[in-house]
């Protein structure tokens, strides 16, 4: 192995340059430069590195030679001293503009390359060729010998020559990376965009049933509001059908053509929520590599419905307002508002007025949002809408299932549907005419084995003999006790949320609060 002294550097140059340069995949470009290196470096392993001197932060982009899948492939902070700092923003040096490499003798022994160590030996040297492209530091190559033989100012020179064929790979790397990115981003949009559409076009034009009997108000209300751009606030029970209100406030308005965007708040994590709703800039948190569109954004010239408002965060309601007051958001990292035109249709089944009086909502906001209150009575209230839902339901569904012949209903069915008070309202009556068209088999529906679930009476608020009587403590055992009837099952007809009367959303969220764990079908509860 040479030291590097005797070497042609022009054929050099133009040996590695066009192995470099070989391939956009950037891993393999390393593989096939890396055995032409070891003729004249000690080199058993490379890692292409990029920089960002803003957060501090390393990622390894590829790796070739000894111990590659032992390297971080995740971005990664590393100490920053004032010594640490010169290598990551090192310039060139006098005279001519030579790139400067920088030589560890020992990882160990040196405060930015002690993490390496602790991947490989202690021992190991390193040599680093750091690239600046327009002034500004963009990586750095990171040259390994497991060993410890030592580098040279040979082997540094050397590998000086090729700072502008890595860092043209590395800069066309990235490039092409942010494509590919952007590709994705646009995919995932049309995606996004094709589902909702699709959605909204299978909505146009149909009727809601029950808009002339017990939604007659309700539908009025739709009418008056829908050509205006004001926010509207839909109440009422879960299942009662706010998104299908919400949709023909949205096709009856003149941005029928635009986005209409659906957002269930209690189904976002509290960490991804601002993300989520505004977007983020590229580097706002460790992992967010590229620039993302909120659901805001995406509704912009459209309609945004956010279901479930109730389970907004107090940093979301405070944005929320900005949103509605000066209708401008601002993405997470971002250094400025960006302008959006939107109408905000807004949904819960909580009681917003006393998550006031408990400081659990935004007074400001409540009022924001209540300019026009659309209250959807229960199904309850509205009896004389049944028959026409079970004949729309049934029609609707034996065409998903593929039936050839739509089964009748058995004499009785309709006065049994009548008599059952629906706490899960038109959506577990719905659910209801699925299960039973399974069930028939082509016989006619009879709804025989419904409403049998009536446990809920029999469930009662034991208090404790020993033990604790806080609040939080004595909810716990009473979530746990309904869970241990349902066989640890949260959702559906017969779940947990159903019995206790609450969003699943919303019972996920108080299990999470007060620790209790999923997936406990069969265990006993104390």
């Amino acid at each position: 192995m040479s030291s590097g002294q005797m070497v042609d550097q022009n054929e050099f140059f133009r040996e590695a340059t066009l192995k470099i340069s070989s391939s956009l995949e950037i891993e393999t470009a390393l593989g096939k430069v890396l055995p032409y290196l070891q003729k004249f470096i000690p080199a058993d392993a490379l890692f292409l590195n990029v920089y960002d001197p803003g957060l501090g932060v390393i990622e390894v982009v590829a790796g070739a030679g000894y111990q590659v899948k032992n390297f971080p492939t995740i971005p990664f902070k590393l100490p920053m001293s004032p010594e640490a700092k010169k290598i990551l923003d090192a310039e060139r040096a006098e005279p001519g503009g030579i790139p400067r490499v920088h030589m560890v003798d020992r990882l160990d022994d040196f405060e930015l390359s002690k993490p390496f160590g602790k991947l490989f030996n202690p021992e190991a040297s390193l040599l680093a060729l750091t690239f600046v492209v327009e002034e500004k530091p963009l990586g750095f190559l990171a040259v390994f010998n497991m060993g410890g033989q030592k580098f040279t100012q040979a082997h540094a020179n050397l590998m000086a020559l090729l700072n502008e064929p890595f860092a043209i790979a590395l800069s066309n790397y990235l490039q092409h990376r942010e494509v590919l990115q952007l590709k994705d981003l646009i995919a995932d949009e049309n995606q996004f965009l094709h589902e909702e559409i699709k959605e909204i076009k299978g909505r146009v034009g149909e009727e809601i049933v029950g808009a002339s009997f017990g939604l007659k108000q309700a539908m009025d209300m739709v009418r008056q509001v829908a050509r205006l751009s004001s926010p509207v606030l839909l109440l009422g029970e879960t299942g009662t059908g706010k998104e299908v209100i919400a949709t023909a406030i949205h096709n009856l308005s003149p941005r029928k053509d635009a986005p209409f965007v659906k957002v269930n708040c209690g189904a976002i994590p509290e960490t991804l929520m601002d993300s989520e709703l505004f977007g983020h800039e590229k580097g706002a948190f460790t992992g967010a590599l590229s620039q993302k569109r909120g659901r805001f954004e995406r509704a912009n010239g459209g309609t945004i419905f956010l279901d479930e408002i109730g389970e907004l965060t107090a940093g979301v309601q405070v944005r929320l307002l900005r949103v509605l007051q000066e209708k401008e958001i601002e993405r997470v990292g971002g250094s400025g508002p960006i302008n959006v035109d939107i109408r905000v249709i807004a949904a819960t089944h909580r009681n917003l007025e006393t998550m006031l009086a408990e400081g659990k909502f935004r007074e400001d906001l409540y009022f924001r949002l209540k300019v026009f209150p659309i209250v959807i009575p229960p199904l309850r209230d509205r009896l004389a809408d049944i028959p026409l839902l079970v004949q729309y339901f049934v029609q609707r569904k034996a065409r998903e299932m593929g039936l050839k012949r739509v089964p009748p209903l058995a004499p009785n069915a309709m006065d049994r549907l009548m008599n059952y008070e629906w706490p899960g309202n038109v959506r577990e009556l719905q659910n209801a005419v699925e299960r039973a068209l399974i069930l028939s088999g082509g016989k006619p529906l009879d709804f025989g084995d419904f409403g049998e679930i009536s446990e809920r009476k029999n469930l009662t608020m034991d208090f404790p003999d020993k033990g604790s009587w806080a609040l939080d403590d004595v909810i716990s055992r009473h979530i746990l006790r309904v869970l241990e009837k349902t066989g640890g099952q949260v959702e559906g007809r017969n779940g947990a949320a159903r019995l206790l009367k609450l969003n699943p959303s919303t019972f996920r969220n108080k299990m999470r609060r007060l620790h209790i764990p999923f997936g406990i079908k069969g265990r006993k509860f104390q």
